[in-house]
């Protein structure tokens, strides 16, 4: 089966791609997704990430499975505020979704609408937001089945912890207490029903408890600023936390501070730490500047605003959710030392 016919509008199926897009692809659909012929697939995208797209719709035809291809616009203005019904009411039907598509300022609004119909129809769904060449080419191409692995043995680990500590040269130097009614989750890239994941994967992550400490964030930023700001190795944004609370940013970059200061003040949990994450993607060897990829980047990394509060079972929430990495981490889960200079001490 392919792609629905509307009259007008681009088919994605028909759109020229790279072939060296193929691998990365096959890997989404035949991997990380187990995609098969029979099981209906909703593929959300946009123009800027069309030739990705085509190449996914490409697997998705050999394998034989009926999908429909959406580009978001043709149904409404970016940015976007609300998930176009007509979409909602596809992915609603389907069992298996993609959602590959450049992040606009203003935008995770309709993503968690989106994420939204996931949870509730416990839809397979590869979140793929600011998907590029470069990923596809690198984190896409990764051993899932060994990230797998590598992020099974971590999680068991932390669920038994109180408390995680992170350090790094730059500065870095964080403690995590963990409640112990919050679930820790693993998204390596081998997505379920139970859990909604991004692509590339790589991490496990839970809401913590209590984060205190200072991050220096020389690695990238998320949502909208990532394509802003992009990498910050050579110009860091140095955050200070308290009682679970944003209380200081600085950075050289006026720009830079002002505007993630901005971002984790808008509702009244937009500065509460929402995430504490391991990154566990050992096929990556470096950051590149980009959040999709790089939060999969082994190391710690830490987000504002919304907990995935349906799936940790905090019991808060936000309208915003913004991602912050760092390089080069020392872990220690209570008193063991899990990670040195961003090398993981576990045998897979």
């Amino acid at each position: 089966m392919s792609i629905s016919v509307r009259p007008g509008r681009i088919q994605v199926n028909t759109v020229p791609f790279d072939p060296e897009f193929t691998a990365g692809a096959h890997n989404a659909v035949n991997v990380c997704l187990r995609i098969r012929p029979a099981e209906r697939v909703c593929v959300i995208t946009d123009q800027a990430t069309l030739e990705i797209a085509a190449a996914i719709v490409a697997e998705l035809d050999k394998v034989g499975s009926p999908y429909q291809a959406w580009i978001l616009e043709e149904w409404a203005e970016r940015p976007l505020r609300d998930l176009p019904a007509e979409i909602s009411e596809d992915l609603a039907t389907s069992q298996v979704s993609i959602f590959a598509v450049q992040a606009q300022s203003n935008e995770l609004r309709s993503r968690i609408q989106m994420t939204d119909v996931v949870n509730r129809h416990k839809i397979r769904h590869a979140h793929m937001v600011n998907i590029n060449r470069q990923i596809m080419l690198e984190g896409m191409r990764a051993d899932f089945q060994g990230v797998d692995r590598l992020s099974q043995k971590v999680v068991e680990l932390v669920r038994q912890a109180s408390r995680i500590r992170a350090t790094t040269a730059a500065g870095t130097d964080l403690t995590a207490d963990l409640n112990p009614r919050y679930k820790w989750l693993k998204t390596s890239g081998i997505i379920s029903p139970e859990k909604w994941g991004n692509l590339p994967g790589g991490e496990i992550f839970t809401t913590p408890g209590e984060v205190n400490g200072t991050f220096v964030i020389d690695g990238v930023v998320g949502d909208y600023l990532c394509a802003k700001f992009g990498s910050l190795k050579d110009n860091p944004l140095t955050i200070r936390m308290k009682g679970n609370r944003l209380t200081e940013a600085h950075s050289e970059n006026g720009e830079l501070e002002s505007d993630f200061w901005s971002y984790t003040h808008t509702d009244e949990n937009s500065d509460r730490v929402g995430e504490f994450a391991i990154g566990t993607n050992i096929g990556l060897k470096d950051l590149i500047g980009q959040i999709l990829q790089d939060e999969k980047y082994p190391g710690v990394h830490i987000a504002f605003g919304n907990p995935y509060g349906a799936h940790t079972g905090a019991d808060w929430d936000s309208t915003t959710h913004i991602d912050v990495v760092g390089r080069k981490f020392n872990i220690w889960v209570d008193d063991q030392q899990i990670m040195q200079e961003g090398k993981f001490l576990i045998d897979v």
